[in-house]
Protein backbone atom coordinates (compact mmCIF):
# COMPACT_ATOMS: atom_id res chain seq x y z
CA UNK A 1 0.00 0.00 0.00
CA UNK A 2 1.38 3.72 -0.74
CA UNK A 3 2.15 5.76 2.08
CA UNK A 4 2.06 8.89 -0.11
CA UNK A 5 -0.74 9.84 -2.03
CA UNK A 6 1.93 11.83 -4.70
CA UNK A 7 0.91 9.72 -7.22
CA UNK A 8 -2.22 7.97 -8.35
CA UNK A 9 -2.59 4.60 -7.38
CA UNK A 10 -2.71 2.01 -10.01
CA UNK A 11 -5.29 -0.28 -10.61
CA UNK A 12 -4.20 -2.91 -8.86
CA UNK A 13 -3.53 -1.55 -5.83
CA UNK A 14 -6.81 -0.25 -5.86
CA UNK A 15 -8.46 -3.82 -6.32
CA UNK A 16 -6.27 -5.41 -4.01
CA UNK A 17 -7.46 -3.19 -0.97
CA UNK A 18 -11.05 -3.96 -2.46
CA UNK A 19 -10.36 -7.46 -2.41
CA UNK A 20 -9.30 -7.11 1.33
CA UNK A 21 -11.94 -5.59 2.76
CA UNK A 22 -14.59 -8.08 0.93
CA UNK A 23 -12.99 -11.29 2.72
CA UNK A 24 -11.57 -9.49 5.76
CA UNK A 25 -14.63 -7.57 6.78
CA UNK A 26 -16.82 -9.95 5.84
CA UNK A 27 -15.18 -12.25 8.25
CA UNK A 28 -14.97 -9.73 11.29
CA UNK A 29 -18.93 -9.96 11.86
CA UNK A 30 -18.23 -13.58 13.52
CA UNK A 31 -14.97 -12.51 14.75
CA UNK A 32 -17.20 -9.88 16.66
CA UNK A 33 -19.89 -12.28 17.99
CA UNK A 34 -16.59 -14.96 19.09
CA UNK A 35 -14.99 -11.68 21.11
CA UNK A 36 -18.39 -11.30 22.69
CA UNK A 37 -19.29 -14.06 23.93
CA UNK A 38 -17.32 -13.39 27.41
CA UNK A 39 -16.35 -9.65 27.34
CA UNK A 40 -18.19 -6.56 27.32
CA UNK A 41 -19.02 -5.10 23.57
CA UNK A 42 -17.93 -1.53 24.22
CA UNK A 43 -14.98 -2.01 26.21
CA UNK A 44 -14.08 -4.87 23.53
CA UNK A 45 -14.05 -2.90 20.37
CA UNK A 46 -12.05 0.00 22.70
CA UNK A 47 -9.10 -2.10 23.32
CA UNK A 48 -9.17 -3.51 20.10
CA UNK A 49 -9.00 0.15 17.84
CA UNK A 50 -6.95 1.42 20.21
CA UNK A 51 -3.89 -1.12 20.36
CA UNK A 52 -4.52 -1.01 16.88
CA UNK A 53 -4.24 2.65 16.74
CA UNK A 54 -1.29 3.47 18.86
CA UNK A 55 0.72 1.11 17.21
CA UNK A 56 -0.25 1.92 13.39
CA UNK A 57 0.43 5.84 14.56
CA UNK A 58 3.66 5.21 16.11
CA UNK A 59 4.72 3.44 13.29
CA UNK A 60 3.83 5.91 11.25
CA UNK A 61 5.53 8.18 13.30
CA UNK A 62 8.86 6.42 13.73
CA UNK A 63 9.04 5.85 9.83
CA UNK A 64 9.24 10.08 9.48
CA UNK A 65 5.20 10.99 9.06
CA UNK A 66 5.00 14.83 10.48
CA UNK A 67 3.42 15.34 13.58
CA UNK A 68 -0.34 16.10 12.96
CA UNK A 69 -2.49 19.60 13.03
CA UNK A 70 -4.33 20.30 15.34
CA UNK A 71 -7.04 20.44 12.26
CA UNK A 72 -6.12 16.87 11.62
CA UNK A 73 -6.72 15.68 15.11
CA UNK A 74 -10.20 17.48 14.65
CA UNK A 75 -10.89 15.79 11.09
CA UNK A 76 -9.88 12.30 12.68
CA UNK A 77 -11.70 12.89 15.64
CA UNK A 78 -15.38 13.30 13.55
CA UNK A 79 -14.64 10.40 11.27
CA UNK A 80 -13.78 8.08 14.23
CA UNK A 81 -16.49 9.11 16.28
CA UNK A 82 -18.97 8.37 13.55
CA UNK A 83 -16.93 5.25 11.86
CA UNK A 84 -15.92 3.67 14.97
CA UNK A 85 -18.46 4.75 17.96
CA UNK A 86 -21.20 4.91 16.22
CA UNK A 87 -20.68 2.82 13.32
CA UNK A 88 -18.91 -0.26 15.13
CA UNK A 89 -19.92 0.75 18.30
CA UNK A 90 -23.27 -0.01 17.24
CA UNK A 91 -22.66 -3.31 15.13
CA UNK A 92 -21.03 -4.54 19.15
CA UNK A 93 -23.70 -4.24 20.82
CA UNK A 94 -25.99 -5.50 17.92
CA UNK A 95 -24.56 -8.49 17.94
CA UNK A 96 -25.75 -9.18 21.62
CA UNK A 97 -28.72 -9.91 20.05
CA UNK A 98 -28.56 -10.62 16.26
CA UNK A 99 -26.59 -13.27 14.29
CA UNK A 100 -23.68 -11.75 12.60
CA UNK A 101 -24.39 -12.54 9.51
CA UNK A 102 -27.60 -10.65 9.59
CA UNK A 103 -26.05 -8.24 11.22
CA UNK A 104 -23.89 -7.78 8.04
CA UNK A 105 -26.62 -8.02 5.90
CA UNK A 106 -28.53 -4.82 8.04
CA UNK A 107 -25.04 -3.03 7.72
CA UNK A 108 -25.00 -3.45 4.14
CA UNK A 109 -27.59 -0.62 4.11
CA UNK A 110 -24.82 1.48 4.13
CA UNK A 111 -25.13 2.41 0.56
CA UNK A 112 -28.62 3.27 0.54
CA UNK A 113 -27.82 6.30 3.28
CA UNK A 114 -24.72 7.58 1.08
CA UNK A 115 -26.89 8.10 -1.42
CA UNK A 116 -29.30 9.90 0.74
CA UNK A 117 -27.03 12.25 2.30
CA UNK A 118 -24.77 12.86 -0.75
CA UNK A 119 -28.49 13.96 -2.40
CA UNK A 120 -29.27 16.12 1.14
CA UNK A 121 -25.87 17.88 0.94
CA UNK A 122 -26.38 18.80 -2.66
CA UNK A 123 -29.67 19.72 -2.28
CA UNK A 124 -28.42 22.03 0.75
CA UNK A 125 -25.57 23.64 -0.02
CA UNK A 126 -24.93 23.05 -3.77
CA UNK A 127 -22.58 25.76 -3.88
CA UNK A 128 -20.28 23.23 -1.71
CA UNK A 129 -20.68 20.18 -3.85
CA UNK A 130 -20.37 21.88 -7.53
CA UNK A 131 -18.77 18.20 -9.18
CA UNK A 132 -21.62 16.21 -7.30
CA UNK A 133 -23.51 13.87 -10.17
CA UNK A 134 -27.15 13.77 -9.20
CA UNK A 135 -28.35 10.06 -8.68
CA UNK A 136 -29.89 8.78 -11.54
CA UNK A 137 -33.64 6.85 -11.19
CA UNK A 138 -32.12 3.41 -10.98
CA UNK A 139 -30.51 4.77 -7.69
CA UNK A 140 -33.20 6.14 -6.33
CA UNK A 141 -35.64 2.39 -7.30
CA UNK A 142 -32.26 0.67 -5.48
CA UNK A 143 -33.19 3.32 -2.40
CA UNK A 144 -36.74 2.36 -1.87
CA UNK A 145 -36.19 -1.78 -2.65
CA UNK A 146 -33.48 -1.83 -0.42
CA UNK A 147 -35.37 -0.07 2.68
CA UNK A 148 -38.36 -2.72 1.50
CA UNK A 149 -35.69 -5.53 1.79
CA UNK A 150 -34.96 -4.38 5.27
CA UNK A 151 -38.90 -4.33 6.26
CA UNK A 152 -39.34 -8.25 4.87
CA UNK A 153 -36.10 -8.31 7.65
CA UNK A 154 -37.03 -7.11 10.51
CA UNK A 155 -40.71 -7.62 10.43
CA UNK A 156 -42.38 -8.77 13.52
CA UNK A 157 -44.90 -10.99 12.27
CA UNK A 158 -43.91 -14.47 10.31
CA UNK A 159 -44.32 -13.69 6.63
CA UNK A 160 -45.56 -17.35 4.43
CA UNK A 161 -43.03 -19.24 6.48
CA UNK A 162 -40.37 -17.15 6.22
CA UNK A 163 -38.85 -17.85 9.56
CA UNK A 164 -38.52 -15.58 13.07
CA UNK A 165 -38.28 -12.33 12.58
CA UNK A 166 -35.14 -10.26 13.44
CA UNK A 167 -34.73 -8.55 16.86
CA UNK A 168 -36.03 -4.87 16.35
CA UNK A 169 -34.05 -2.95 18.76
CA UNK A 170 -30.95 -4.71 17.58
CA UNK A 171 -32.11 -4.46 13.87
CA UNK A 172 -32.57 -0.43 14.74
CA UNK A 173 -29.17 -0.21 16.56
CA UNK A 174 -27.43 -1.42 13.40
CA UNK A 175 -29.59 0.69 10.90
CA UNK A 176 -28.22 3.72 12.90
CA UNK A 177 -24.61 2.30 12.88
CA UNK A 178 -25.04 2.10 8.99
CA UNK A 179 -26.02 5.81 9.12
CA UNK A 180 -23.57 6.43 11.20
CA UNK A 181 -20.96 4.90 8.96
CA UNK A 182 -22.40 6.68 5.77
CA UNK A 183 -21.72 10.05 7.25
CA UNK A 184 -18.30 9.42 8.28
CA UNK A 185 -16.94 7.62 4.91
CA UNK A 186 -19.21 10.61 3.14
CA UNK A 187 -17.04 13.11 5.36
CA UNK A 188 -13.65 11.81 5.20
CA UNK A 189 -13.07 12.96 1.37
CA UNK A 190 -13.51 15.76 1.71
CA UNK A 191 -11.59 16.24 5.77
CA UNK A 192 -8.15 17.83 6.52
CA UNK A 193 -6.52 14.64 7.39
CA UNK A 194 -2.60 14.16 7.18
CA UNK A 195 -0.77 13.23 3.50
CA UNK A 196 -0.32 9.97 4.78
CA UNK A 197 -2.64 7.65 4.73
CA UNK A 198 -1.82 5.11 7.12
CA UNK A 199 -1.60 8.06 10.22
CA UNK A 200 -4.80 9.24 9.61
CA UNK A 201 -6.79 5.95 9.99
CA UNK A 202 -4.63 5.45 13.49
CA UNK A 203 -5.53 8.96 14.60
CA UNK A 204 -9.10 8.20 14.27
CA UNK A 205 -8.57 4.40 15.96
CA UNK A 206 -7.34 6.07 18.91
CA UNK A 207 -10.12 8.76 18.96
CA UNK A 208 -12.56 5.88 18.53
CA UNK A 209 -11.32 3.39 20.89
CA UNK A 210 -11.06 6.23 23.65
CA UNK A 211 -14.60 6.74 22.89
CA UNK A 212 -15.98 3.38 23.02
CA UNK A 213 -13.74 3.12 26.59
CA UNK A 214 -16.18 6.28 27.66
CA UNK A 215 -18.99 4.59 26.57
CA UNK A 216 -18.11 1.04 28.04
CA UNK A 217 -17.75 3.04 31.36
CA UNK A 218 -20.63 4.84 30.98
CA UNK A 219 -22.57 2.15 30.53
CA UNK A 220 -21.09 -0.37 33.67
CA UNK A 221 -18.90 -2.60 31.51
CA UNK A 222 -15.90 -2.33 33.74
CA UNK A 223 -18.11 -4.76 36.69
CA UNK A 224 -19.04 -7.37 33.66
CA UNK A 225 -15.83 -7.89 32.73
CA UNK A 226 -13.70 -11.00 34.43
CA UNK A 227 -10.53 -11.30 32.80
CA UNK A 228 -9.80 -14.59 33.82
CA UNK A 229 -13.23 -15.24 32.39
CA UNK A 230 -12.37 -14.78 28.81
CA UNK A 231 -12.51 -17.39 27.00
CA UNK A 232 -10.05 -18.80 24.50
CA UNK A 233 -12.37 -18.38 21.46
CA UNK A 234 -13.08 -14.72 22.68
CA UNK A 235 -9.32 -14.10 22.98
CA UNK A 236 -8.58 -15.79 19.30
CA UNK A 237 -11.40 -13.23 18.08
CA UNK A 238 -10.12 -10.43 19.52
CA UNK A 239 -6.54 -10.89 17.85
CA UNK A 240 -8.48 -11.79 14.66
CA UNK A 241 -10.48 -7.85 14.70
CA UNK A 242 -6.92 -6.22 15.91
CA UNK A 243 -4.78 -7.31 13.29
CA UNK A 244 -7.14 -7.97 10.15
CA UNK A 245 -10.03 -6.28 10.93
CA UNK A 246 -8.51 -2.67 12.03
CA UNK A 247 -4.51 -3.06 11.05
CA UNK A 248 -5.04 -4.45 7.57
CA UNK A 249 -9.21 -3.71 7.04
CA UNK A 250 -9.80 -0.63 8.63
CA UNK A 251 -6.40 1.25 7.00
CA UNK A 252 -6.90 0.00 3.68
CA UNK A 253 -10.79 1.21 3.16
CA UNK A 254 -9.28 4.67 4.40
CA UNK A 255 -6.79 4.66 2.08
CA UNK A 256 -9.42 3.28 -0.60
CA UNK A 257 -11.53 6.19 0.53
CA UNK A 258 -9.28 8.94 -0.91
CA UNK A 259 -7.81 7.05 -4.22
CA UNK A 260 -10.89 5.06 -5.67
CA UNK A 261 -13.94 5.99 -6.96
CA UNK A 262 -16.77 6.06 -3.35
CA UNK A 263 -19.02 3.41 -5.84
CA UNK A 264 -16.54 0.79 -6.26
CA UNK A 265 -15.35 1.39 -2.38
CA UNK A 266 -19.15 1.08 -1.08
CA UNK A 267 -19.64 -2.35 -3.17
CA UNK A 268 -18.03 -3.67 -0.06
CA UNK A 269 -21.45 -3.50 1.58
CA UNK A 270 -22.77 -5.65 -0.30
CA UNK A 271 -20.09 -8.69 -1.02
CA UNK A 272 -19.71 -8.22 3.32
CA UNK A 273 -23.05 -10.03 4.23
CA UNK A 274 -22.72 -12.67 1.48
CA UNK A 275 -19.09 -13.40 3.33
CA UNK A 276 -20.57 -13.02 7.29
CA UNK A 277 -23.45 -15.08 6.30
CA UNK A 278 -21.69 -18.12 4.54
CA UNK A 279 -18.73 -18.05 7.77
CA UNK A 280 -21.50 -17.66 10.15
CA UNK A 281 -23.30 -21.07 8.90
CA UNK A 282 -20.61 -23.11 8.31
CA UNK A 283 -18.65 -22.08 11.41
CA UNK A 284 -21.57 -21.55 14.26
CA UNK A 285 -23.97 -22.59 12.73
CA UNK A 286 -26.27 -19.47 12.22
CA UNK A 287 -29.80 -20.24 10.91
CA UNK A 288 -29.74 -19.49 7.22
CA UNK A 289 -33.76 -19.12 7.13
CA UNK A 290 -36.10 -18.39 3.84
CA UNK A 291 -36.72 -14.79 5.60
CA UNK A 292 -32.82 -13.78 5.35
CA UNK A 293 -32.07 -15.58 1.87
CA UNK A 294 -34.94 -13.50 0.58
CA UNK A 295 -34.05 -10.50 2.19
CA UNK A 296 -30.45 -10.89 1.50
CA UNK A 297 -31.33 -10.85 -2.26
CA UNK A 298 -33.69 -7.61 -2.20
CA UNK A 299 -31.08 -5.44 -0.39
CA UNK A 300 -28.06 -6.90 -2.38
CA UNK A 301 -30.28 -6.40 -5.42
CA UNK A 302 -30.64 -2.79 -4.25
CA UNK A 303 -26.97 -1.82 -3.40
CA UNK A 304 -26.26 -3.13 -7.10
CA UNK A 305 -28.85 -0.99 -8.48
CA UNK A 306 -27.27 2.02 -6.76
CA UNK A 307 -23.81 1.63 -7.69
CA UNK A 308 -24.49 0.50 -11.29
CA UNK A 309 -22.87 3.19 -13.92
CA UNK A 310 -24.32 2.67 -17.10
CA UNK A 311 -21.86 2.11 -19.82
CA UNK A 312 -20.66 5.38 -22.18
CA UNK A 313 -22.66 5.29 -25.35
CA UNK A 314 -25.47 3.98 -23.96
Amino acid sequence: MPTTPSRPASQAAIWAGILVIYVVWGSTYLGIRFAIETMPPFLMASFRFLVAGLLLYGWRRWRGDPAPTRANWRAAAVIGLFLLLGGNGGVVWAEQRIPSGVAALLVGSTPLWMVLIDELLRRTAPHRRPDHARPNWLSFTGILIGFGGIVLLVSPTDLAGLGEHVDLLGAAALTAAAFSWACGSLYSRTADLPASPLQAPAMEMIVGGLALGVLGSLTGEWARLDVLQISLRSGLGLAYLIVFGALVGYATYTWLLRNAPITLVSTYAYVNPVVAILIGNLLAQEPLTPRVLLAALVILGSVGLITYKKPRGH
